[in-house]
């Protein structure tokens, strides 16, 4: 056996036509259970010849718009239309997503901040190897559903990678038309906004694996006209790919996509200090150079004068706090700018 074989297992056979559901096995010996596994939920759907397309969703633990419209295109798939693999995990970081959390209760690891994983490491860390050992390397496609998480909101928003060459960005701009979001955002897929590559997107990439993601809401609860936008937007893509035809016909085209960029660190506010935060934006405004995000106030002093806080840049406005109370260092949300 390679020593790089992950110790998750599954009773999955990914290469079997049908549909079947089942877990991968996350070793977890604990105190109260010394054999014990986590069961991380998995349905694989085989009919044919045809493209694989991994979808994910919960990466994040308190992010739902993605679980619930992958669940429910596993409840509601009709095989006779597939042609091809799809490989659903609706909830990859499950420990985090049955905690309500962004990170895994068990180390604290923020999943998408540890590719490639390790095969020896932590929970998170073996789901991480996991998915980049296994399932990308099966996979020509890879959808990855986000949101903001507790801590933010966001409009509804589709994540493109920004590519130079000709037939990647024609095939990009296909998909984005296919699936028609209200707004995309191009941005560099390969690092986080931090500057670290230890995130899915690279190594999907690393893989050849054509991949997107997105931003569908946030504050930890479901976002209406997320769900409506993935849910819409996952059965035309599917379309396009000549993975899954539909079922129904395609909701009625919005017909106009908002193009962003979010590159410029002048387009982000953060909080210089404690205290609690009074914003002075709201998602969807377009909002000028230099203007007040808001204003942080003193917790012990209420009669302090509150520290003003702006953007240095002007865009739209894609994603703000959802908590008052703030710690010097965390985000007020943030702008983004025409692409």
């Amino acid at each position: 056996m390679s020593d790089d074989k992950s110790m998750i297992g599954t009773n999955i056979d990914f290469d079997r036509d049908g549909l079947q559901t089942g877990t991968l096995r996350l070793p977890h010996s604990v105190h109260r259970s010394a054999y014990g596994h986590i069961a991380i939920p998995i349905a694989v759907a085989k009919n044919g010849e045809g493209p694989t397309v991994l979808l994910t969703g919960g990466v994040h633990g308190d992010e739902y718009e993605g679980p619930i419209a992958l669940a429910r295109l596993v409840r509601e798939l009709d095989l006779s239309r597939l042609s091809g693999r799809l490989i659903v995990v609706p909830a990859v970081n499950y420990p985090a997503f049955v905690a309500g959390t962004r990170t895994s209760p068990i180390d604290d690891i923020n999943l998408n901040r540890t590719f490639p994983g390790k095969r020896n490491g932590t929970a998170t860390e073996m789901i991480a190897h996991y998915v980049t050992t296994e399932l990308l390397p099966r996979s020509d496609y890879l959808v990855d559903f986000h949101a903001g998480g507790s801590s933010l909101q966001y409009l509804p928003t589709l994540l493109a990678p920004r590519w130079s060459d000709p037939e990647q960005k024609q095939r990009l701009e296909e998909f984005i038309d296919a699936f028609d979001p209200p707004n995309v955002v191009y941005f560099d897929s390969i690092r986080a906004l931090s500057g670290e590559d230890r995130v899915i997107g690279n190594y999907a990439h690393q893989n050849n694996v054509f991949f997107v993601t997105g931003e569908f809401g946030g504050g930890s609860t479901v976002n209406i006209e997320g769900l409506a936008v993935v849910e819409n937007g996952l059965r035309a893509v599917l379309s396009h790919l000549k993975v899954l035809a539909p079922a129904a016909p395609l909701p009625k085209r919005r017909g106009k996509v908002r193009r962003l960029v979010m590159d410029d660190p002048g387009l982000y506010a953060f909080a210089p200090r404690r205290g609690f935060f009074e914003p002075r934006f709201a998602l969807g405004d377009e909002v000028p150079a230099g203007a007040l995000a808001g204003l942080i106030y003193d917790l012990d002093n209420p009669w302090a004068e509150p520290v003003p806080v702006h953007f240095r840049h002007g865009g739209f406005a894609v994603c703000i706090r959802t908590f008052s109370l703030v710690e010097a260092g965390d985000c007020l949300g943030h702008l983004a700018s025409p692409a």
